[in-house]
């Protein structure tokens, strides 16, 4: 029936994908990751590998089966890192939880151990890929991952404190009545536990909150926003 009904006048060559993207882990971050990249049409086509192999078809399956509203045309998944191969970026969300009371320093060795086996085989079927880590503990397993990738620096990025600082500008946004989108601030340092709110760049629209309000973040701030970078924090040890 295909041959009846598609009459090929040039003989059709196997040709890769322009933009292919690949996410490691079918966990609710990676799902959101997949999620996103095709409702923003990022990618021509998606590959998800995991090692729970029901639950990594019928996401696939899921996606697949509302194709129809997107315009991703190949949605595809595997066990096997090979259907990740010639990817332009490589998405890693696989690794060990954090247990409740457990340090994200404590996930350390646990997820090195993972790395070992993910990223040399991502590197094998995508040498030329750029590299986005979002496991925990990120930042040091964004260094793990440039090192074993053996990838030039700027090919390995993790999604570090971008999360804390949406989450702070949510907060603020919250606590002033204003969309967070009007809300500017920054989180550095190391993402979670130890990470450093900037309350000299705190602003609403280019409007410096510390020099309304120069006690802010400090301990005789009787506003108390301290708390605010604590809910961060706190958010950061759930996931």
């Amino acid at each position: 029936l295909k041959d009846q009904l598609i009459h090929n006048v040039h003989k059709q060559e196997q040709s890769h994908a322009h933009n292919k993207i690949s996410v490691v882990g079918v966990g609710a971050v990676g799902m959101a990751c997949a999620i996103s990249i095709l409702m923003k049409d990022l990618a021509d086509e998606l590959a998800l590998v995991d090692v729970v192999e029901d639950k990594l078809r019928g996401e696939m399956l899921d996606l697949q089966h509302g194709s129809l509203f997107l315009r991703t045309p190949k949605i595809v998944s595997g066990k096997d890192y090979s259907v990740t191969a010639h990817s332009k970026l490589v998405i890693v969300t696989a690794g060990a939880r954090q247990q409740e009371g457990e340090s994200r320093l404590n996930l350390v060795q646990r997820n090195v151990n993972i790395f070992k086996f993910i990223i040399p085989n991502v590197v094998k079927y995508s040498p030329d890929c750029k590299l986005l880590i979002v496991s925990n503990p990120v930042d040091i397993l964004t260094y793990v991952a440039w090192k074993i990738s053996g990838f030039p620096k700027h090919r390995v990025i993790g999604s570090g404190c971008n999360l804390d600082s949406a989450r702070f500008r949510h907060l603020m946004g919250e606590r002033l009545g204003i969309h967070p989108l009007s809300c500017h601030g920054w989180i550095v340092g190391e993402h979670g536990d130890s990470s450093v709110p900037v309350w000299s760049g705190v602003n609403v629209a280019g409007v410096s909150l510390k020099a309304l309000h120069p006690d802010m973040g400090t301990d005789a701030d009787k506003e108390h926003w301290k708390e605010v970078h604590k809910q961060v924090v706190d958010r950061a040890c759930m996931e």
